[in-house]
Formats: C-alpha cells, sequence, structure tokens
C-alpha cells in the first residue's frame, strides 16, 4: 500500500537521524536522494517524522519503528483534534526529565509544544496587508502588522512575492526581537551572530535601508548564504565579516547597537524541531551558557555611549536567561537596564527582560534582555 511506502520512508529518516544528523535535515536529503516524491507525498512522510518525534515520550523505544510511528500518527491526529485530552501528569512525557531542573515547566508549555507549529511571514516594513491581499490563506498576528500567519499548502518559495523579495519566512518571536532593537535609519548597529541573517535582514528593512548593519558569523557558509539572502530581499546596508567570538573583535566600529542573538540549547523551538527534545543534553545548556557569556562580554565593549544591548536566545532554561542577565549586570554595572519597548501592541514592558512562550505568541519561545550604555556626565 501507499501509506505503508510512506511510513517506511519516513521510519528510515527516523533510522538515519542522531545526534549531530537533525531529523529536518536528515529529511530533506531523503527526498532530494530519492527523487520523484510528489509535494504532498512529502507532506505525509514529513508529518510522519515530527509525529514521531513529538510524541516519543509515549512510545515503545525498543519497538519498531514503522510501528510506533503509526501509532504517534493516531496519538497526533486525536490530540489535534481535540479528542485527546492529557493530564497535567501525561503532559511530563513531551520532555526529557532533565528539563524540569532546568526552568519552570508549565503544563500550558508543554502542551503548546504538542501541537503544529504555526508558519510566519515578515512582509517588508509597512507591506503587511498588502501582501495578505496577494497570498490567500494568510492572517495578521495581532503582535505586528508586518507579521502575518500562513496555513495553506502552496510552495511559498516558489511564489513570484518571495522571488521579488516580498517577505521573508521568519518566525513570529524573531520579528519581535527586531522590533525589541528598534533600530534608526542612519544607525550603525552589529548583528554579531547573525548566521544566515534572518535578523540582520529585518533590522535592515527597519532602517530603510539607511546606516549600517555589520553581519558577524564564524561559519563562512552561513555568511555565503546571507549574502545570497540579502541579494534576493534587495537589501545592500550591510557588510559581512567572520568573527570566532573571541576577544578580538571583527572591526574596531563602535555601534548605536548591537543584537546578541546567541547560540543556545534551543528548547524554545521544541514545537517546531521535536527531535532536538531527545538529542539536547543538559551539558549543552552549562557549556552554551560559558559561551553567550564569553560572546556578550567580547561585544559589549563596542557599544558608543548612548548605545543598546539587545540580547536574544530561542530557549528558556535559567542559565541562559536570567542568570546570564544577571552576569551582564554584575559584570558591566555602569549598564543600565533599558525597558523593552512592546511596539506590536505598544505596551511597555515593565523591566528590561520579556520572556515570549509559543502559547502566548503562537511564535517559538523566546528570552529578550536590553541594556543601555549612558553617555558621559
Amino acid at each position: 500500500m501507499k501509506s505503508d511506502r510512506l511510513i517506511g520512508i519516513a521510519a528510515s529518516v527516523v533510522a538515519r537521524a542522531a545526534p549531530g544528523k537533525p531529523a529536518d535535515a536528515v529529511l530533506r536529503a531523503e527526498l532530494r536522494e530519492r527523487g520523484g516524491i510528489s509535494r504532498g507525498d512529502g507532506r505525509v512522510i514529513s508529518r510522519a517524522v515530527f509525529a514521531y518525534y513529538r510524541w516519543y515520550g509515549w512510545l515503545d523505544r525498543k519497538g519498531e519503528v514503522a510501528r510506533e510511528m503509526r501509532r504517534a500518527l493516531e496519538m497526533d491526529d486525536a490530540f489535534q483534534s481535540g479528542s485527546q485530552c492529557l493530564s497535567d501528569e501525561e503532559l511530563r512525557r513531551a520532555v526529557p526529565d532533565w528539563v524540569f531542573d532546568q526552568m519552570e515547566v508549565s503544563a500550558e508549555w508543554l502542551r503548546s509544544l504538542q501541537k503544529e507549529p504555526v508558519l510566519w511571514l515578515r512582509a517588508r516594513p509597512g507591506q503587511g496587508g498588502g501582501l495578505a491581499a496577494k497570498l490567500p490563506e494568510t492572517s495578521s498576528s495581532g503582535f505586528s502588522p508586518d507579521a502575518l500567519s500562513y496555513s495553506g499548502q502552496e510552495d511559498l518559495f516558489r511564489t513570484p512575492e518571495f522571488h521579488a523579495g516580498e517577505f521573508e519566512l521568519q518566525d513570529l518571536s524573531s520579528q519581535m526581537v527586531g522590533l525589541a532593537c528598534a533600530p534608526q535609519a542612519g544607525e550603525t548597529w552589529w548583528d554579531a551572530c547573525a548566521g544566515e541573517g534572518g535578523k540582520m535582514l529585518h533590522l535592515c528593512d527597519l532602517m530603510n535601508n539607511r546606516g549600517l548593519v555589520w553581519a558577524s558569523d564564524r561559519a563562512a557558509w552561513r555568511l555565503q548564504r546571507l549574502k545570497r539572502r540579502a541579494a534576493r530581499a534587495r537589501v545592500f546596508n550591510y557588510r559581512s565579516i567572520l568573527w570566532d567570538g573571541g576577544g578580538k573583535l571583527p572591526t574596531k566600529t563602535k555601534f548605536n547597537g548591537i543584537l546578541i542573538d546567541a547560540p543556545c540549547s534551543g528548547l524554545g523551538t521544541w514545537q517546531r524541531n521535536p527531535h532536538a527534545r531527545w538529542t539536547t543534553q543538559p551539558e549543552d545548556v552549562t557549556e552554551l551558557a560559558d559561551v553567550q557569556q564569553r560572546l556578550t562580554g567580547h561585544a559589549v565593549v563596542a557599544l558608543k555611549p548612548g548605545g543598546r544591548l539587545i540580547y536574544s536566545v530561542c530557549t528558556m532554561t535559567r542559565r541562559e536567561t536570567v542568570e546570564l542577565a544577571e552576569a551582564v549586570a554584575k559584570k558591566f554595572p555602569e549598564l543600565l537596564p533599558l525597558p523593552i519597548e512592546w511596539l506590536a501592541n505598544k505596551k511597555t514592558a515593565a523591566t528590561n527582560q520579556v520572556w515570549l512562550w509559543p502559547q502566548e505568541m503562537g511564535g517559538n519561545g523566546m528570552f529578550i534582555a536590553a541594556w543601555l550604555k549612558p553617555r558621559a556626565a
């Protein structure tokens, strides 16, 4: 039967996935290697893989993968339709036990992890309404007029709007990081951990391509992808440069703002990336917290007087969020807490720290903290 063949392909993805070989990357490679798989069949295979890891805590880990995958799909169907109600105690199976020692875990967060993630688009500034009129099955987020959720089945990468640079695929919480930075036209910013450039492109857009954004990363291949994305988006007010996160900074430039979207344990992405729930370890949290402190300590010296430091991570562990913020405040007492302006709903945070939770926002989990370097008296 066709369904058996598709489940078999999904099971082969699970067999190849491992720590260091994320299931989503293995899945993409499997579909490319096989070829001739329709988009519809590809969606069936993808859903089976992700359902398997989403419901992994309920499965027989020594059982046949294909059989357990079918069971996971049955559980997923029941949960998404609302016919399966899980108790708070049962929901604890959604994540490894060590997580409960690393962060405050709520039943609402665990329940959100079992839901299908939302696909988010970011329109160019002020163009959200126009883009929604062009693309069917999109709707405004309610948090930002240029953030749109998409519920359709069309391959958005093939749309003329995407090729014209009218939107980016970017999670809602990541978009909120750019709004927290609030860069102004003519300023100079540094996206210190730019990766493939999602947040850098947002900063450039918010600056109306006026001013300059430095984008650094330790991996040259990521910066190459950043350049391709920037060309498609028609963004040119940036410079890319390698930086390994060490004390030798990539430039002597002083900045109006620095964004440190630091490498992290990624617990905030576990709704979208359920395989990572079972490969991430508590040792990763410890190691990454040390990396985050070094990155921040090295970068902060490049701030101009009056400059803003924005720290963000898509994780929720104490070591990588509030304890990191406490360490920054202790090491750099001259920095002042900067209340984060919640531009999307016109509120102002009471403190310089904001938590974005999937169950409240519909995007990834995210922590953002902000500081201001005062001007000389």
